[in-house]
């Protein structure tokens, strides 16, 4: 009973470990694009910083949809559907497990939030704040 308990342990955790080895990859290739020095406090800053929407004219941030808790669920402002946790500690298995669509959901909410691409700097220090949580 305790080797299946050892072994359903070391299953739960690796998509965590997994996600984090992506996390870490897409931070290399961001220090590789000019990013530098990445920063947790820097990520946490941009998260909560406000920024006016281009399209509504309405001011929106990152948690205003995700929450300022990234262990927390957040919810989508405009359409309320739910939106899992960004803490890599508790995030869902798929969501950084994948480099595309790390890179398709920074370009849609970057787009969404800021009303421009996230340079590689900002996107690695988002991660490094993922990675914190």
């Amino acid at each position: 009973m305790k080797r299946v308990i050892t072994i359903l342990i070391c299953l739960a955790a690796v998509p965590v470990q997994a996600s984090e080895s992506v996390i870490q990859e897409r931070m290399a290739a961001y220090n590789a694009q000019g990013g530098a020095d990445f920063s947790a406090d820097r990520g946490k800053q941009m998260w909560t910083e406000t920024h006016t929407q281009s399209s509504s004219g309405k001011p929106v941030s990152c948690a205003s949809c995700h929450s300022a808790n990234l262990k927390q669920t957040g919810s989508h402002i405009r359409t309320g559907k739910l939106i899992e946790p960004m803490a890599a500690s508790t995030a869902g298995a798929d969501r950084f497990k994948d480099p595309a669509k790390i890179e398709k959901w920074f370009l849609r909410n970057c787009k969404w939030t800021l009303g421009r691409e996230c340079t590689a700097q900002e996107k690695g220090d988002f991660l490094a704040w993922f990675l914190s949580q």
